[in-house]
């Protein structure tokens, strides 16, 4: 799958972070899998028209994260994330999308016990045929 970044400069969340969460959710969700090699650094600046260094900057945080992996002269790789780690970066993902849905929530000013309602009623939808399924077995 190819890897599609978007940067919005006037959000007033830094590009670097903007960089490291969009690529810290593609290893999370599977489109960037181990051994893969991220674009370069003139490739991702070109592209987003950005400044170099704040690309490098989001790469050695992802280095520092635990997820890349630079080796010189060659590039960027996704690491081979053990269990913990690929868990971690799913765990984010959800956390990202669960607060996105309860910001909106109350940006729409649902009160929080409708909001519980509609998140019981989705894991009753998503979950409970699981549940009864392994008790089965």
């Amino acid at each position: 799958m190819p890897l599609y970044l978007r940067i919005n400069p006037r959000n007033g969340y830094p590009v670097y972070l903007q960089l490291v969460e969009q690529i810290r959710r593609a290893i999370g969700i599977g489109i960037l899998k181990p051994g893969e090699q991220l674009p370069t650094v003139k490739q991702l600046s070109t592209e987003l028209i950005v400044n170099p260094a704040t690309v490098s900057r989001a790469i050695r945080e992802l280095e520092h994260l635990g997820l890349v992996r630079s080796l010189p002269g060659r590039g960027a790789f996704v690491t081979g994330t053990d269990g913990a780690t690929a868990t971690s970066a799913h765990q984010d993902v959800v956390a990202e999308q669960i607060d996105a849905a309860v910001r909106e929530a109350r940006a729409l000013n649902v009160p929080a016990s409708r909001l519980r309602d509609a998140l019981h009623d989705a894991l009753a939808r998503w979950y409970d045929d699981e549940e009864r399924q392994a008790e089965e077995t």
